[in-house]
C-alpha cells in the first residue's frame, strides 16, 4: 500500500516501524455537537484502518479529545455549566454518532485535562533544553531554535514572521513563538505548574497524549488538511525538539475538507450540517458512500442532492445482497468478490 507523506509531498510505500501501526488521529473539541466534516475525516480513517487491518497488520488507534481550551470555556460560561459537564455531554453524542456511522472505536481515547502531568513534564523539559521560555505567566516555544521549522506545510519562517502579528499583551520573543502554557484568567479552569495556574497550549496536548500512548515515533499522524499548519507543525517541532529525534512522524496522512458553497464546514463559521440531524434523513450508507465518492485529499462540497444519490447507490447494493441471498438476510460467501477485490487493486 503506498499513502501520500504530507512531508515528503510524495506517495511512499506503507510499511510500520515495527509489530504494529501506530496511529494516531487528531479529536474534536468537545463544546457542540459534531457535524458531517468531522465525520468525513472520522471515515476516511476508519476504512484506513479497516484496510491495514485487512491485509494483515496489528494497528494501535490513538484518538484524542481536547476538552479544555477557549471555546469550551466560554460555551460553559454562556450555558452556565461546568466546562467539563460541557465535554462530557459533547463527547457521549459523539461516540453514538460514530457507532452509528459503524466507525471502530479507538483503543484509546485521551482527554488533556486527565494528562495534564505528563504535558507539564514535556513542557518542563522543553524549557531546560531551550526550545521554550516563561514569560509572564505563559510558556512560548523558541521557533527560532528548531531548525526545520515549516518543513511539514512548506512554508519558510521568514514569510511567516513577515506575515505574523503579535498578540496583544504578549511578552513573546518572535511573533511566530507559539504557547505551550497559558496562565489562567479569572474564572477560568486552571492547574497549578512552576509557572503558575494556567492550562496547557493547544498543540502541546497532542505531543504529550500520543507519546504516552504510542511513544516517541509514531507511523501514521491523520487529520484534516486545515490542521498541517498550525497544529501539525507546531506539534512535530516541539515533539522533535522534545525527544531528540527524527522523525516524530514516519507518514502524515491529512484528508481533504467537506465544504458547504466556497466555505470549509467549520463549528467556528456557523455553516456546519449536524451530523445526527443528516443520519436522521439520509442514514449511515448513504453517508460514507458520499465521503468515500471523492479521492480522499480532495475536497468534497456537500450538497442535499449529492448524498441522496448515494442513499439510491446503497439501496442498490442491498438490492444486489439481496438478490444474492434471497431475502439479504442470508449468508454471502465474500470469496470471489474477495479475489476480484484484490486483483484491482
Amino acid at each position: 500500500m503506498r499513502l501520500y507523506n504530507t512531508l515528503s509531498g510524495e506517495e511512499q510505500e506503507f510499511s510500520p516501524a515495527g509489530d504494529r501501526v501506530k496511529m494516531y488521529v487528531c479529536g474534536v473539541t468537545p463544546y457542540a455537537p459534531c457535524h458531517l466534516g468531522h465525520a468525513m475525516s472520522y471515515v476516511f480513517f476508519d476504512v484506513l484502518r479497516r484496510y491495514l487491518e485487512y491485509i494483515g497488520h496489528e494497528v494501535e488507534h490513538v484518538q484524542n479529545f481536547t476538552d479544555i481550551d477557549d471555546k469550551i470555556i466560554q460555551r460553559a460560561q454562556e450555558s452556565n455549566t461546568h466546562t467539563d459537564d460541557l465535554a462530557q455531554t459533547h463527547i457521549e453524542e459523539f461516540m453514538e454518532s460514530m457507532d452509528s456511522l459503524n466507525i471502530k472505536r479507538a483503543h484509546h481515547y485521551p482527554r488533556a485535562t486527565q494528562e495534564i502531568p505528563q504535558i507539564l513534564n514535556v513542557i518542563d523539559q522543553l524549557i531546560q533544553k531551550g526550545y521554550a521560555y516563561a514569560s509572564d505567566g505563559d510558556v512560548y516555544f523558541r521557533v527560532s531554535r528548531y531548525d526545520n521549522y515549516g518543513d511539514l506545510s512548506h512554508r519558510s519562517v521568514d514569510g511567516m514572521i513577515a506575515g505574523a502579528r503579535v498578540e496583544i499583551g504578549t511578552s513573546k520573543e518572535n511573533p511566530t513563538d507559539f504557547a505551550l502554557w497559558k496562565a489562567a484568567k479569572p474564572g477560568e479552569p486552571s492547574w497549578d505548574s512552576k509557572w503558575g495556574p494556567g492550562r496547557p497550549g493547544w498543540h502541546i496536548e497532542c505531543t504529550a497524549m500520543s507519546m504516552s500512548y504510542l511513544g516517541s515515533t509514531l507511523d501514521i499522524h491523520g487529520g484534516g488538511q486545515d490542521l498541517v499548519f498550525p497544529h501539525h507543525e507546531n506539534e512535530k517541532a516541539q515533539s522533535e525538539a522534545y525527544t531528540g529525534q527524527s522523525p516524530f512522524v514516519r507518514y502524515w496522512v491529512h484528508n481533504g475538507l467537506l465544504n458547504m458553497g466556497d466555505d470549509k464546514m467549520s463549528k467556528s463559521l456557523g455553516n456546519n450540517v449536524s451530523l445526527n440531524e443528516a443520519l436522521k434523513r439520509h442514514g449511515a450508507d448513504a453517508l460514507r458512500i458520499f465521503f468515500l465518492s471523492s479521492h480522499y485529499r480532495s475536497p468534497l462540497t456537500y450538497s442535499e442532492e449529492g448524498v441522496s444519490g448515494t442513499g439510491r447507490a446503497a439501496e442498490r447494493l442491498a438490492n444486489a445482497l439481496r438478490e444474492e441471498t434471497g431475502d439479504g438476510t442470508g449468508d454471502l460467501d465474500p470469496g470471489p468478490y474477495k479475489v476480484r477485490f484484490l486483483r484491482a487493486t
